[in-house]
């Protein structure tokens, strides 16, 4: 009986709608895997600087080792604030609607906000598209990631013609564990190619203008020269900036005027937040990811 009822408390705790504070005496980011803590930190420091002076409070970086420990800080409100991709919202909304609140996204240069999942493999290793990768190992990211799992998941086999199942088509089909890991793995022959993402824009030599690949380059874990691109999705959504719904309305605001102006206050910063070249940061709503959601939900149904 005593399980019963805490069960049945958990549940309603969870539906509950979060109820506003009135005031708090920290702030806490999430930053999604992708690249390694140290590098989340460092790339991030200036927002969380800038965050520490806005809100007047202590201000702390969390770098969980997956997706999945950004995704329960926000659904648990350890969490007051993440950039998300657009399939780890899916799972936050999923479970919790009322867990955040989408407010901003970043742009491209051009003013859109959408990406692509880019397949890739070694320039030396002969594969040139998806027709070379029969029988070889391939490598996805993280389970949760829209780019590094749940877009290449189902656009891939709509090409190919068969399952991602070990054996279907390729050889072996395998987690890195992120971004990083799989251009890692690539470029050091653990897997024959790899999924991560890009804006599409720009300069391949450059690691286009913003992504994981941009981010490889300019920390010199990649030479795009080393590595050719086998397949591209088509557009997918940036993933939106998440606030706690459950944070005070002016701190919320503070947060929000605080993001989107900071191309303007430090384009530096604001290039290091986004990952690259980025006109800047602007409003969204939920609305704009319900497509993503009803994605997520068929693919884990």
């Amino acid at each position: 009986m005593k399980k019963l009822l805490a069960a049945l408390l958990a549940t309603a705790a969870l539906a509950a709608p979060a109820l506003a504070q009135d005031k708090i005496s920290e702030f806490r980011i999430g930053i999604l895997g992708g690249e390694n803590a140290q590098d989340r930190l460092t790339s991030n420091e200036c927002v969380r600087a800038y965050t520490e002076e806005a809100l007047g409070v202590a201000t702390k970086l969390f770098t969980p080792a997956d997706y999945d420990g950004v995704i329960q800080g926000l659904l648990g409100g350890t969490l007051d604030m993440a950039w998300l991709g657009a399939s780890a919202y899916a799972k936050i909304y999923l479970t919790n609607p009322e867990a955040v609140d989408v407010v901003l996204v970043k742009t491209n240069l051009d003013g859109s906000f959408a990406y692509h999942s880019i397949g890739f493999a070694r320039k030396d290793s002969a594969i040139t598209s998806l027709a070379d990768m029969k029988g070889k190992k391939f490598g996805f990211g993280d389970p949760n990631s829209t780019s590094g799992y749940l877009i290449p998941s189902v656009e891939i086999p709509q090409e190919t013609g068969a399952s991602m199942k070990p054996g279907d088509y390729f050889g072996d089909v395998v987690f890195t564990g992120g971004h990083e890991q799989t251009i890692v793995a690539v470029v050091n022959g653990d897997v024959d190619a790899g999924v991560t993402w890009a804006d599409g824009q720009g300069a391949w030599e450059d690691g286009y203008n913003s992504g994981a690949l941009r981010k490889a380059v300019d920390s010199g874990i990649v030479d795009m020269n080393d590595i050719v691109e086998i397949w591209k999705s088509k557009p997918i959504p940036e993933g939106p900036i998440v606030l706690r719904k459950g944070l005070p309305a002016d701190v919320k605001t503070k947060m929000v005027d605080l993001i989107q102006g900071l191309h303007a206050k430090d384009k530096d910063c604001a290039y290091k937040m986004a990952a690259g070249e980025t006109a800047g940061f602007k409003p969204i709503t939920h609305d704009a990811y319900q497509t993503m959601i009803e994605l997520r939900k068929a693919k884990t149904n």
